[in-house]
């Protein structure tokens, strides 16, 4: 009988430990309702957001993470070259604040890229140093134009506005728009069946003083990750030329990144 009552007491204490766990998690704010067939900027905005797993869980689950992956880059004359790549980030209290590292492994040279609170420097062998100009803009492409410019638009006060729906190859989509506060411009092409955005473009000049060109990025294969999508493959062009492809290997939200791996060393600064 005692047994009894201790399991008894045990069932409830679990139970009980499950439902102030359930509380503690954050109440998911759902889309704004309207009109499904006129939708506004907004409610097409904040569906997408829902659809990747909604603003709180985002913002929770992908505090921290690493993400590992390779890139296969195609030059002008079709030679490719290999690249694996390990991308560690913190979210900042607002959007400048995130702190970002990229550490690349080229056939030719290992270094890194990091983005700490608006300011980018590389570090190679431990001695920091000043990244080309190109460097930096490729680095600052996915800040810039990415999906989490989408997510976080509420954040960064971008605005949006609809341009439009299209059907291409018997997908309907709509056409999002999304202007951030640098006058970065963005177009998203989002599935109006899933809400993931199936492609973007934009225009930015491929090298200094050069016109701008129309890049392309197209996102393929997403997969759940603790609660969130996640492409694990996507493909950039210029024009009609395939740029890069890049296909995730791995990603994990939540681990410990320690500030450190984003400061500059004290060494004096040098080029690769």
């Amino acid at each position: 009988m005692l047994r009894r009552l201790c399991l008894v007491a045990l069932a409830a204490h679990a139970l009980a430990c499950a439902a102030l766990a359930q509380q503690a998690q954050p109440s998911p704010t759902p889309p704004p309702k309207g009109d499904p067939k006129s939708p506004t900027a907004e409610q097409i905005a904040e569906t997408v957001v829902f659809a990747y797993g909604v603003r709180e869980r985002l913002a929770q689950v992908r505090r921290t993470g690493l993400e590992r992956g390779r890139i296969t880059r195609t030059a002008e004359d079709g030679r490719t070259e290999e690249i694996t790549y390990e991308r560690s980030f913190k979210r900042g209290e607002t959007f400048d604040k995130d702190k970002i590292r990229l550490d690349q492994r080229r056939p030719s040279a290992e270094y890194s890229l990091v983005f700490n609170e608006g300011n980018v420097f590389g570090v190679v062998r431990g001695t920091p140093f000043t990244p080309r100009e190109e460097e930096v803009a490729t680095f600052l492409s996915d800040r810039r134009h990415g999906l989490d410019k989408l997510l976080r638009y509420k954040e960064t006060g971008a605005a949006v506005t609809l341009a439009g729906k299209e059907t291409h190859k018997g997908l309907e989509l709509w056409l999002l728009d999304l202007e951030d506060k640098e006058k970065n411009r963005t177009r998203y092409y989002v599935s109006a069946k899933s809400y993931r955005v199936l492609w973007l473009e934009y225009e930015e000049p491929a090298a200094a003083g050069a016109p701008p060109t129309k890049f392309r990025r197209t996102f393929h294969d997403y997969r759940n990750v603790q609660g969130t999508y996640v492409p694990y493959r996507s493909l950039l062009y210029a024009g009609e030329r395939q740029l890069e492809e890049a296909q995730v290997l791995s990603v994990t939200y939540g681990l410990r990144v320690e500030d450190a791996i984003f400061q500059r060393p004290e060494s004096a600064s040098t080029l690769p």
